[in-house]
């Protein structure tokens, strides 16, 4: 199991990395095409997706002490789905800020990307929240089963 752990940090890290080189150098070189408030809403966003990662990243490890089922797995999906949820709702403001830009410079993608942005992280909203629910579960038939014997 540790290959297959040690596979999705990698993954984890090369999610994280051209996020972070956006934030340091794509978003400040957009700074004249959009407006600071849009600015100041991808980064507040970069925040929490940042967060979610560091939780994954807690959650691989859990899993390679053979604590996958405990409640610091819990506690792990039920920050990334808050994180999730905090992304959805950032961007989702951001949508009615990027409509004048988007028809100044005529460029509807950016609404679209918003648009995909906002919806994929409600999906990975849910995804935590099922996952925690089934852990949580399972976590409980396993007490119960130790207590039976």
């Amino acid at each position: 199991m540790k290959r297959e752990t040690l596979f999705l940090k990698v993954v984890v890290f090369l999610i994280g990395i051209p996020v972070l080189a956006l934030c340091i150098f794509g978003l400040p070189s957009f700074a004249n095409y959009l407006h600071y408030p849009v600015l100041i809403g991808m980064y507040a966003a970069a925040v929490p997706f940042f967060f979610a990662l560091y939780q994954t990243l807690k959650l691989l490890s859990y899993i390679d002490k053979n604590k996958a089922f405990s409640e610091l797995s819990i506690n792990a999906l039920k920050y990334i789905k808050y994180c999730a949820i905090t992304i959805s709702i950032l961007y989702a403001g951001l949508i009615p800020l990027l409509i004048p830009i988007a028809e100044q410079d005529d460029a509807p993608g950016i609404i679209l990307i918003g648009m995909v942005i906002t919806f994929a992280s409600i999906v990975i909203a849910v995804f935590a929240a099922v996952l925690q629910k089934l852990l949580k579960n399972a976590i409980d038939i396993k007490s119960e089963n130790d207590l039976t014997v």
